[in-house]
């Protein structure tokens, strides 16, 4: 039983020499982890800004298309709440592989910086998902928060921001979390496009040395180790968030 396990790590310490030391390939898991963080950091970015302008929008059309008065104002916002239902069901009715491969081989086809295609294509499949969570979150806010804001002589921009988001951000925090920890496991994609990122690397690993094991294995554990430290750090907020509610 020794002699099985000591020949078995000598087998494991030979593959992972293989598979990291030797001509330092490791370097390719850690600068494809600098591209993995890149596009996950600037996609969220960009998909809480639209997330942010859709649900605006369109909690913005709900509230006034029960008025009477229609003025030019509610037609103009008519029409934005019209071009934001397309964009959500576009993107939430196909895959995201799909729309990462016309992303940069038909509307950017010209272009060399694939990163930021990436990030682009993964921020707008965000933002549809992160609209209707914090359209939700909106939703969730009593109606007398928005009078109470234009009350005080606030106009609608104003009341959302100080008031109406604030509060929804608190209702929302698990779901928008959800979608970060999705958006972050999701990035693994941007391979079909070639970019190099710690999916890649592995695949470029395995190809050197025909050992696919250790390479993929050790890419499942980060992507594991970073969706625990996002968790982590989640429950942090919400607790703080919690305990700023009680004071």
């Amino acid at each position: 039983m020794r002699e099985w396990f000591y020949s078995h790590y000598l087998e494991f310490l030979h593959d992972f020499n293989q598979s990291f030391i030797e001509d330092d390939r490791w370097l390719y898991i850690v600068k494809g982890l600098g591209i993995t963080i890149t596009v996950a950091v600037g996609a969220l970015i960009l998909g809480v800004i639209f997330g942010v302008i859709v649900a605006v929008i369109r909690s913005a059309h709900d509230q006034r298309k029960h008025k009477k008065t229609k003025d030019l104002g509610y037609y103009l916002l008519g029409i934005l709440d019209f071009i934001c239902k397309v964009y959500l069901t576009v993107i939430r009715g196909t895959p995201m592989m799909v729309q990462l491969l016309i992303m940069y081989f038909v509307i950017f086809a010209s272009s060399t910086n694939t990163t930021m295609v990436a990030i682009l294509a993964f921020g707008i499949n965000s933002g549809a998902y992160v609209a209707e969570i914090i359209r939700g979150g909106i939703m969730s806010i009593d109606a007398g928060q928005m009078e109470a804001g234009r009350s005080l002589g606030l106009n609608y921009i104003k009341t959302m921001r100080y008031i109406i988001i604030p509060q929804a951000i608190k209702n929302i925090l698990p779901a928008l979390g959800n979608e970060m920890i999705t958006l972050l496991k999701d990035t693994s994609l941007v391979t079909v496009i070639g970019l190099k990122d710690m999916v890649k690397g592995a695949l470029i690993i395995q190809g050197r040395t025909y050992q696919a094991f250790l390479p993929l294995v050790s890419v499942a554990i980060i992507y594991l180790i970073l969706v625990i430290i996002l968790s982590k750090l989640l429950t942090l907020l919400e607790r703080r968030l919690r305990e700023s509610d009680r004071r």
